[in-house]
């Protein structure tokens, strides 16, 4: 799965594959393993091809600031990205990001929601994954229960936009 980001306006792509209980990331011609240990309230630790590292995360739905090893990095997401990095969320169409599990669902279909709101938590590889509304609208339909195990790629809420 290919992220598209910028950081002071340089283009970054990252290709995130699945890989045992971890990821594989390739980042240009670097390629790096990433175990996450756990994430919380913003910290978030993971193994970086074996070495601990503990990161703060913060994000307003588009950019994202990451701070480690003594750095902070702004990361804007590019190309119509999801909010909660659920793909298709220009389409109002939300998938699951990665395999987990539905922790909360906060609207019910036929609702009216805010841009930016959370509509499901999920929880996968201990981190707790929000998945916000990429616009307003009426939450169309609803494809999951709390508790619900779903695979990466899984339909999970669909919103229309609102009418103007």
């Amino acid at each position: 799965m290919k992220s598209h980001f910028s950081h002071k306006n340089e283009s970054l792509t990252l290709d995130v594959n699945p890989l045992g209980e971890g990821y594989q990331i390739r980042f240009g011609e670097k390629t790096a393993e990433v175990h996450f240990a756990s994430g919380a309230d913003g910290q978030l630790t993971f193994y970086l091809d074996g070495r601990k590292v503990d990161a703060h995360v913060s994000s307003d739905g588009k950019r994202r600031w990451v701070t480690f090893g003594g750095h902070t990095w702004l990361l804007e997401k590019t190309s119509g990205q999801a909010r909660g990095g659920a793909a298709g969320a220009s389409s109002g169409r939300l998938i699951a990001p990665m395999p987990g599990q539905v922790r909360a669902v906060n609207v019910a279909e036929g609702e009216s929601v805010e841009k930016g709101q959370t509509l499901l938590v999920l929880e996968a590889m201990k981190m707790e994954i929000r998945i916000q509304a990429p616009m307003e609208g009426v939450v169309a339909r609803l494809a999951v229960v709390e508790g619900q195990t779903v695979e990466r790629e899984e339909l999970l809420v669909e919103v229309d936009e609102a009418d103007e």
